[in-house]
């Protein structure tokens, strides 16, 4: 799972280091690509074996996770690397409340203190952008609902599993994450719908190595969360997958973000408590 987290915050310096001339569609589109082609491959040698019966809910995990990364991507070029990383780890927070909500899941207690840990978590890192930057503010409110929508994406997979073969649910993001942004391109640039249809600018040849290591390592990253959950115990993967965060600060250092102040490591901090303490037991895969 360290190595996993690894990969992912590599993926997201990837993704800082393109943002600087490449659109955010952009590089979903380009992180897709490489596992399309790679889940492909597998599939002549061990053909998909699905139950079905829900393609309604296979396509909106599709769009909702495609959604999800373009507001990632688009938070990590904005708020910085580690902020937007905390925002999207923050997940499990909103995912117990969906899943208290549409599933009727039942809380415990000491489940519904780590949320509230949570929210405060949030708000540190949170509100001393709202107050002394509007525009600013905004960025975060997206890096924020990215946290949101990737809540959805992982219930739906949980309901997904046991009826489609895992590359089938792995193949409806990634295929969603091709053809969205190519639609989203096609349209734009529309003015004040930037982050959502931009102009196409294409990579020059320098973005190539990059963008084979924004595709490579979050394709890496998932072989190895995938084989964590499979072998480990998920309360102390958990743990270990908040790594990303660290890993994340120290990149976006290397990239040129600000070290995180006080106020924003002790939301970090609580962030990292409530997640851990509210996932328990949850093994989501992307």
């Amino acid at each position: 799972m360290v190595l996993a987290s690894f990969c992912f915050a590599l993926t997201g310096a990837a993704a800082r280091k393109l943002g600087d001339h490449l659109s955010a569609v952009e590089l979903v589109l380009y992180r897709n690509l490489l596992g399309v082609i790679f889940v492909l491959a597998t599939l002549p040698k061990r053909p998909l074996v699905n139950e079905g019966g829900r393609l309604g809910l296979l396509v909106f995990r599709g769009i909702i996770g495609t959604l999800a990364l373009f507001l990632f991507f688009f938070a990590i070029t904005r708020i910085g690397l580690a902020e937007a990383i905390t925002y999207q780890q923050s997940y499990p927070i909103f995912l117990a409340l969906f899943s208290f909500y549409w599933l009727k899941e039942r809380l415990t207690w000491s489940q519904w203190v780590a949320i509230g840990v949570g929210f405060m978590g949030i708000c540190f890192i949170f509100v001393p952008q709202m107050t002394l930057d509007w525009g600013q503010g905004q960025q975060h409110i997206l890096g924020l609902l990215n946290a949101w929508m990737t809540a959805l994406a992982y219930l739906s997979i949980r309901q997904l599993a046991g009826i489609y073969d895992n590359r089938a649910i792995i193949l409806s993001f990634m295929l969603s994450g091709i053809v969205l942004p190519v639609v989203a391109l096609g349209i734009g640039p529309v003015s004040g719908w930037e982050a959502i249809f931009p102009a196409f600018v294409g990579p020059n040849r320098a973005d190539l190595l990059w963008i084979a290591l924004l595709g490579g390592a979050a394709l890496i990253g998932q072989v190895y969360l995938t084989k964590a959950f499979a072998h480990g115990k998920a309360g102390l993967i958990s743990v270990a997958g908040y790594s990303n965060i660290l890993f994340s600060v120290v990149f976006g250092w290397w990239l040129g973000d600000a070290i995180p102040e006080a106020t924003t490591w002790l939301g970090i901090g609580l962030i990292v408590w409530s997640g851990v303490s509210v996932a328990g037991k949850r093994t989501p895969s992307e």
